[in-house]
């Protein structure tokens, strides 16, 4: 019996056409129960002027949950979106900020920029992790005072913009490691939302292909097709790396390629192989198939995970390379000193379960470093 399940609320852009060629998400609909959590939440923050900060993968429709947002907001200016990571450092300063005529070599006339473009509605910087650190501390000071100054300009000009910023990296380790300013972090990062990978929430899988199906029926013009069970079981089976766009992808091609009113699992397309009726298991690359292991196994909430998953990883090294430290540790790509001290952490190294390694690779291990 084939399926045309539509529940859920839906998200889309008015026009959807000029995002062809995009790897954002067109599409966003709440059905899952993660989703519908995710969606108490937007309703919540949307009235507010909180400035939110929302994390997922590309292709997860980040966009439209901003959108959301700045509809709820009841603003009356306009949503406008930027992607931090579409211009050069020499740019970006420019474009976010305005300039005056003469301000640098080619601006022959002034120019506001996005801050004031949005201003009295939403501004929405997608990936800002992709900012440089100097343009970090200049969004910061705009952000606290609430004015921004043109290039080539003294003159400030007021501002009531809400931020909305997206990123598909995880901020607080590139404020570990130095990339971005924990300020600005804690600045953009008043209010969090988690938009979970596709993959996480099966329930808006076939609520989303449906959606889908009918899009492209129009525009090719044929008959709204229906998706038989076993499709929609290979679609929630696949893990989906590119997400919502790729769900997009794999039902445009089935459209194309199906004979009569019915998509069956041989009209699907998972990244890219052509392999008519194979399984989604068949389809997956290794990462992608240890992506999915590491889901299943942090979705039962084990303690000391990283641990558990470390040891793993270190015994089937070392019992696939026969004990062997130096081919144990260039399997890991470690060092065998790192690689020994693995070893004494997981109670691998002792002297009566360990081969003396052959001259050969003592002399690999000394001209590699290890």
């Amino acid at each position: 019996m084939p399926s045309n399940y539509r529940p859920g609320k839906l998200l889309s852009f008015p026009d959807p056409s000029p995002h062809a060629l995009s790897i954002r998400a067109k599409a966003l609909v709440f059905s899952d129960p993660r989703s519908m959590e995710l969606l108490e939440q937007i309703d919540l923050l949307g009235p507010s002027d909180v400035s939110v900060l929302i994390q997922g993968e590309s292709g997860t429709g980040k966009e439209l949950v901003a959108r959301h947002l700045h509809e709820q907001s009841g603003r009356t200016g306009p949503f406008v979106a930027v992607n931090c990571g579409a211009f050069s450092e020499t740019l970006i300063e420019a474009e976010l900020f305005g300039h005056e005529a003469g301000a640098f070599t080619g601006a022959q006339g002034a120019r506001a920029g996005w801050f004031e473009a949005a201003n009295g509605g939403t501004l929405f910087l997608d990936e800002i992790g992709d900012l440089p650190l100097a343009m970090q501390v200049k969004l910061l000071r705009v952000l606290q005072e609430r004015e921004v100054v043109r290039l080539g300009s003294r003159k400030p000009v007021a501002l009531d913009v809400r931020l909305v910023a997206a990123t598909n990296v995880d901020l607080a380790r590139a404020v570990a490691s130095g990339h971005f300013r924990v300020d600005l972090f804690y600045r953009v990062n008043v209010a969090a939302l988690v938009l979970p990978p596709l993959r996480e929430r099966q329930g808006d899988i076939e609520p989303l292909a449906c959606y889908f199906a009918g899009l492209y029926a129009q525009r090719i013009g044929v008959a709204e097709p229906k998706l038989a069970l076993e499709t929609v079981d290979a679609l929630r089976h696949y893990t989906w790396p590119g997400n919502i766009r790729e769900l997009e992808n794999v039902i445009h091609f089935a459209l194309l390629v199906s004979r009569g009113n019915v998509v069956r699992p041989d009209d699907l397309r998972f990244a890219g192989v052509a392999a008519p009726g194979a399984s989604a298991e068949s389809n997956l690359t290794p990462q992608q198939g240890l992506e999915r292991a590491l889901t299943r196994y942090l979705a039962s909430q084990p303690e000391q995970a990283f641990e558990q998953i470390e040891s793993a990883l270190v015994h089937l090294a070392f019992r696939r390379n026969n004990s062997n430290q130096v081919r144990s540790a260039q399997a890991l790509g470690v060092t065998r000193n790192v690689m020994r001290t693995l070893l004494k952490r997981h109670g691998l190294l002792e002297d009566g379960n360990i081969e003396d390694e052959s001259g050969a690779d003592r002399l690999l291990a000394t001209t590699s470093g290890a």
